[in-house]
Order: C-alpha cells, then structure tokens, then sequence
C-alpha cells in the first residue's frame, strides 16, 4: 500500500493512496496531527487496516513531502563506488561515510517544482532511496538493522553546487534551499530484505537516463549505514535515511548539465514508484 501527505484546498491529510484517489485517515488517527506522527508513535502498521474499507475522499488533491515534519534528515554523500572517482581528486575510497542534515523545508512533494534561485543556478539532481526508521535503537547491528526500517520512499536530493563549496568542511548551505528537492511520492512499507538488495535505481531528465545502478553496489550498504548512524546518535521511529547517490548528477558533465525552468526529473525505483518534478525559478 501507499501511504502519503497530501492537501486538498486549504487543508492538509494524510492517508491512502489508491488507483481511484486518496483516502484520508486523519479522523482514524485524532491524536496525531500528521504522517510523521504516526510513525513517530510507532503506529505506521495500523495504517493499512485504518484504511480498509473506506471510501476514496478526495480525487482533486496535491502531493506534498511525505513527512514534511520530520525533524531529523540525515544523508549519505559519496556513496557508489564511481561517484568517488567523478570528484577527480585523486582520494582513495574512503574508510567512513560522508553525512550531511537536511531540513523538511528543503524538499518538497511528487509533481511539485523544484525551485530555483535568483542567488545562483547550479540546481543539481540526485536520485536516491530513503528509508524511514519505524523503530528506534542505539548501536544497532547489521544483522538488525532491516528490523529498524518501517518503509521507503524516493528522495531526488536537490543540491544548489556553487553553495556546497562555500566553506571547507561542510555541504550544508548548498543542500537546505527551500524545496530544492524533493521527497516522495509516498511510504511503501518495508516487507521483504529484497526491496532494498535488488532494487535499480533510475534517474531521468527530460526523459534521458541519467542515473542508472542498483542498491547492491553501494560503498555502504544500508545495513551499515543504520550501523554506522546509530552508533553516534539514538534513531528515532521517523527518522529518515537518504541513502546515496549513484553516478551521473549534472555537475559530473563536461560541461555541467544544471536544471533549468521547464525541466521534469524523474527518480525510479520498482516496487517503490516514480517521483516527478518539474523546474521553476523562484518567484522574488
């Protein structure tokens, strides 16, 4: 099943998504206020029967990031074994994971523009899985670590280029512009190891393939990535993980291929869905 945070008019839901419309749970679920809660409260489980045998509410609605509350983003940079090889420095593969914060206000939903700057217009994509913790843990073994997942989602994990370059140590700045990026369309729930292990990621501008690899070949796999995050912080039931990108973001062109207004990217994954943005430059 799908599960989203969408809005119709003036208000926000969230609930089902089904081949007819969506199904709004919020009276199911009176004392959360939003997606992320139910996960938070460890009640992401319950959606599926809340949802069973109620009627579609609503046909005219719009997307919107699927935990647009979450408070707590963290992303794997660096993370296939070519991306290393496109930074052309001449560094070995490295020993740790790169990690970065992002914030909710950063990403916005399925068939939503990305917004571009006035300031600057490197507006660069990056298709990625991300997984949604439904149980939280400390030092958490890789054996375990699939326990933890609750469900996935697909990140396209916007970046403004020029801006992750402005300081030494740190990407922040070029990876927090408002809904630079994207995150949805929905929850899957995590069933099965093999969503994850077999899983092709695809990534399109305008319809060309840009980005095509398979989880597999991560540098870090998602096991050790929930191994590694919990050994230095506490994961909390919806906390998101945006797991890597694979070769072949625009900077990585000669030259560069940036995003520009009228753009549509697109990030794929079987058993996952489609996440579809289009471009706009901010409006000032």
């Amino acid at each position: 099943m799908h599960f989203a945070t969408f809005s119709s008019g003036e208000e926000t839901f969230f609930g089902t998504i089904t081949d007819g419309g969506a199904i709004a749970l919020n009276d199911a679920f009176a004392d959360h206020a939003s997606l992320y809660d139910v996960v938070a409260a460890g009640e992401f489980d319950k959606l599926a029967g809340a949802s069973q045998g109620q009627p579609v509410t609503h046909t005219d609605f719009q997307y919107e990031m699927v935990l647009p509350n979450a408070p707590r983003i963290l992303c794997v940079g660096v993370n296939f074994p070519d991306r290393n090889a496109e930074y052309k420095d001449g560094s070995a593969q490295p020993k740790y994971m790169s990690l970065f914060p992002r914030f909710a206000s950063g990403f916005t939903g399925h068939n939503r523009p990305l917004i571009r700057p006035p300031e600057n217009h490197t507006l660069d994509y990056e298709g990625e899985v991300a997984i949604v913790i439904g149980k939280g843990g400390r030092r958490i073994s890789q054996d375990d670590a699939y326990d933890h997942i609750a469900a996935l989602t697909l990140c396209n994990e916007g970046t403004i280029r020029d801006w992750v370059r402005h300081a030494k140590f740190n990407v922040t700045q070029g990876k927090n512009w408002d809904r630079s990026g994207a995150i949805g369309p929905w929850l899957v729930p995590f069933t099965d190891a093999a969503q994850l292990d077999d899983a092709r990621i695809i990534t399109r501008v305008n319809g060309e393939v840009r980005q095509d690899d398979t989880l597999n070949r991560m540098t870090f796999p998602i096991r050790r990535e929930i191994e590694y995050i919990s050994t230095f912080m506490t994961l909390q039931p919806g906390d998101i993980i945006v797991t890597g990108t694979p070769t072949g973001a625009g900077a990585r062109f000669d030259p560069p291929k940036y995003l520009k207004p009228g753009d549509v990217v697109e990030v794929e994954v079987e058993g996952i869905g489609t996440l579809r943005n289009g471009v706009e430059d901010e409006a000032v």
